[in-house]
């Protein structure tokens, strides 16, 4: 077993992990010999990170050219995964794009949500070149408890290979996976544009899966639609930070803490979404989880896929159903760099 965080706080309670799709500690730094990529192998640098300070963002989504000239003329094939949202671009590689097709796919990724390129020569760019990358889309976010790459604390590592013992005590005691949410929305400023590159990945199963909160605030009946547009709620990773100090992880940040609103309005495309969030807000009771049925699309991963999606019009969840009885996860190993963007715009009074 390469990573757990299974750990035992007494003889008979253990410590379930938080997200099953990551390790919060390595053995020793020992993981399988036939991994792809080793130098993505998750690491824990002491590495200390104060408050994020509040910074001027401008998304530039609003410089592109609404046609997306420089973007779509290296296009060979655009499929769309669903007709409301998610688009495959074929035949252009992210290594080419000038500043003017960012731009552009800035605003595709804000208008279809999420963008996927298959079979890109970015993954073999080094982390150096792909962090300078998402540079462009925003200023960077540091993990504060996940496995990083070795030097470059940006890098946020999805890991798993094994790890049988783990997921047996998670199933124990949780009868889904599923954690839907949309990634660090604790702080302040939380990312607008996430990238998800496939180092490694299951021959079947292991899509994530996304659902679109604009839409889902589109459906409700317009005097809850009302009723939700006052309303703020907390968001903080303390809950977060507790697991990994209990399962003997690196804590690398204090807890965080911010309220947001939970109807946030889009500042590219001007629609408003639903900011709810199952792993990170802790201010709202007595209230439901978002339903995802009939909002969602997933991403079915192939080899050296980069996904980008809007981190504020959807929220998101791994699949975990890439698990045999015998050897545990089948090897799923993925980076994501998360471009932190504006501070939650409410709805206006």
């Amino acid at each position: 077993m390469s990573a757990t965080t299974t750990v035992r706080v007494s003889e008979t309670e253990p410590v379930v992990t938080y997200d099953i799709n990551i390790p919060y500690k390595s053995e020793d730094g020992k993981f399988p010999p036939n991994i792809k990529y080793p130098a993505y192998a998750p690491t824990w640098d002491p590495i200390w990170f104060g408050p994020l300070p509040p910074f001027e963002f401008e998304d530039p989504a609003l410089r592109a050219d609404k046609a997306k000239p420089s973007l779509l003329s290296q296009v060979t094939a655009v499929e769309e995964i669903t007709p409301r949202m998610g688009t495959v671009l074929r035949g252009v590689q992210l290594t080419s794009l000038t500043d003017a097709a960012k731009d552009e796919l800035a605003l595709l990724v804000s208008e279809r949500k999420i963008v996927a390129f298959p079979d890109q020569d970015f993954i073999d760019a080094g982390p150096e070149y792909q962090q300078a990358f998402m540079d462009y889309f925003g200023k960077r976010n540091y993990q504060p408890v996940s496995g990083s790459v070795k030097g470059y604390p940006g890098f946020h590592i999805i890991h798993r290979d094994g790890n049988k013992e783990e997921i047996d005590a998670f199933f124990q005691q949780k009868a889904t996976s599923c954690l839907w949410h949309q990634d660090v929305s604790y702080e302040c400023q939380p990312p607008g544009y996430v990238m998800l590159g496939l180092l490694d990945g299951p021959k079947v199963g292991g899509d994530t899966i996304f659902a679109a909160a604009d839409d889902a605030y589109d459906r409700l009946s317009p005097k809850f639609r009302a009723f939700i547009d006052t309303l703020f709620v907390k968001h903080s990773s303390a809950n977060m930070i507790k697991h990994t100090r209990l399962a003997g992880g690196l804590v690398r940040k204090d807890p965080v803490t911010n309220v947001h609103p939970l109807v946030r309005v889009h500042p590219v495309t001007g629609r408003r979404s639903i900011f709810l969030n199952g792993e990170f807000i802790t201010g709202i009771e007595d209230m439901k989880e978002l339903e995802g049925r009939r909002l969602q699309t997933r991403v079915r991963w192939s080899p050296k896929t980069i996904v980008m999606f809007d981190n504020r019009s959807t929220i998101h969840t791994a699949s975990v159903d890439y698990i045999d009885e015998e050897h545990g996860a089948q090897a799923r190993h993925i980076f994501r760099l998360a471009a932190m963007a504006e501070k939650p715009v409410p709805v206006p009074v």
